[in-house]
């Protein structure tokens, strides 16, 4: 798992689609269900730990980005 694309893959193999407009909402909103999906044992270890990885460090450019405006 290299891209929030293939976060959105995962969660899209669960039905889960995410878009709400906002950038930082839509991540920290796939991070939320993500979680949903590893408590509820769907999603293995490692790649809920790739994910989470990868959401927060995206939302991290985005926040910053955000302030930079």
């Amino acid at each position: 798992m290299k891209t929030i694309f293939d976060v959105q893959q995962l969660l899209k193999r669960y039905g889960v689609f995410v878009y709400i407009g906002n950038r930082v909402a839509d991540l920290q909103l796939m991070e939320l269900e993500l979680k949903e999906l590893y408590q509820s044992q769907l999603v293995e270890p490692k790649e809920y730990q790739m994910a989470l990885l990868l959401l927060r460090q995206h939302i991290a450019i985005e926040k910053e980005k955000e302030e930079g405006k």
